[in-house]
């Protein structure tokens, strides 16, 4: 009897995330999205929500001790190619998602900051954000806020008057300890969306998109969950950014409405398009 071929795994994403639903955000968008780019995504669930497309009406955080028990179950179990860090519930989960990063310092991180929902629904508190910073930040490959979510990172809230160019926001981003921080344009005005990647050097580079029409979301989740496919597939930091940033581009360009609140991305619309392209 001949042996059986060996097949090698496709490179493996590790997502702590919350659920969500309507699989417009959260880990279920983590899972799409690395499916999409040819990643095995592995998950280790941090909250579980009551949402809809038009907000998010409760949030229950797990345990920490469970966060931190999925995550080492497959971490001892399967390589990890690299780390995905979307809304983490508590800030008894950031310490212990911290930790358990701590120990595989070669893995790279990716970190998209959720503070709020699309509607505006506060998703943290102010010891959240601070431990966020005091504990994750560090540890962090490529920070993906948005410019509100920059500008609340990064600001001195006990100093009215400190009002940072994003710049500024990203420059003490970095000084805290992450190596790259890209700070997307969507709640900035103008007819293209612009993105900013930064490195300890200043401008890495820097994006533009036409604006699409309406109100997205999962955009968050699926632009950092795609950078940790990219990175995990390979490429480098640059590469993988406008590789993630296209991507996204094209699931928001591609999404639908199917309740009566956002859109949500189709981070399926390449196999669409190649099964309209067979017909």
């Amino acid at each position: 009897m001949a042996d059986t071929p060996s097949i090698l795994p496709p490179p493996m994403v590790l997502t702590f995330a919350a659920s969500d639903p309507t699989s417009g955000a959260g880990i279920q968008a983590d899972i799409l999205t690395l499916a999409a780019m040819g990643c095995h995504p592995l998950t280790a669930l941090t909250a579980v929500t009551v949402q809809d497309t038009a907000g998010v009406d409760a949030l229950l955080p797990l345990d920490a001790e469970w966060v931190a028990d999925q995550a080492r179950a497959v971490l001892e179990d399967m390589p990890v190619a690299a780390f995905k860090i979307g809304l983490v519930g508590s800030v008894e989960n950031i310490a212990a998602i911290a930790e358990v990063v701590s120990d595989y310092p070669d893995i790279p991180l990716i970190l998209d900051p959720v503070l709020a929902s699309g509607r505006g629904d506060e998703l943290v508190t102010e010891d959240m954000i601070a431990a966020l910073l005091d504990m994750l930040v560090s540890q962090t490959t490529v920070l993906t806020p948005n410019s509100l979510e920059a500008r609340r990172l990064a600001s001195d809230e006990a100093n009215e008057d400190d009002q940072p160019s994003l710049e500024e926001c990203a420059a003490r981003l970095i000084a805290m300890g992450c190596e790259y921080v890209l700070i997307t344009g969507t709640h900035e005005p103008g007819p293209e969306v612009v993105n900013t990647l930064y490195g300890e050097s200043g401008v890495l580079a820097r994006d533009r998109w036409p604006r699409l029409p309406g109100s997205y979301h999962g955009s968050g989740c699926t632009l950092a969950s795609a950078i940790a496919a990219a990175i995990a597939q390979g490429a480098d930091i640059v590469s993988a950014v406008r590789d993630a940033q296209e991507f996204t581009w094209y699931s928001l360009k591609q999404g639908f409405r199917p309740g009566m609140g956002q859109y949500l991305p189709d981070r399926l619309f390449w196999a669409r398009d190649a099964d309209e392209s067979q017909d």
